[in-house]
């Protein structure tokens, strides 16, 4: 369960870093109480979305090794755990609401599997596997 809440942590780092990183297409809707991320485009404004790179500083912050299309932690030569089955999904403000709702914000969701190995007495048990799920949410503060 440590395991877990830390990866939980590090994932929700990283997701939220992911929702900063669209916050520099966020057209600036302050005044009229809703922000989504959105780029002024030939005379109009286009939806601009940025999903980052999750997976990169997940690697970074928590020392993963990539292999087989797993990213893994290793303690010496042993496999701690291991990361797979990355999803996000960034859920866009609509563009000028006819009611601003500011619950609704710019929102992440992601899911990403944890796998960590198990023995017990020397015998090796099937791995523990969780589904981890973090949500970010970008909103303006006034």
């Amino acid at each position: 369960m440590i395991v877990a809440q830390g990866v939980r942590d590090a994932v929700q780092s990283a997701v939220i870093s992911t929702v900063n990183d669209s916050y520099d297409d966020v057209y600036h809707g302050v005044r009229e109480g809703y922000s989504g991320a959105y780029q002024p485009f030939a005379g109009d404004f286009e939806e601009s979305l940025d999903y980052g790179d999750i997976y990169s500083r997940l690697d970074q912050v928590l020392g993963l090794r990539q292999e087989k299309g797993y990213h893994v932690k290793y303690a010496g030569s042993t496999a701690e755990f291991r990361l797979s089955a990355l999803s996000v999904s960034l859920d866009n403000m609509p563009f000028a609401p006819a009611i601003p709702d500011n619950s609704n914000g710019l929102l992440v969701d992601t899911t990403i599997r944890l796998e960590v190995p198990v023995s017990f007495g020397g015998n090796f048990l099937p791995p523990m596997t969780v589904n981890l799920k973090v949500m970010a949410k970008y909103m303006p503060l006034f």
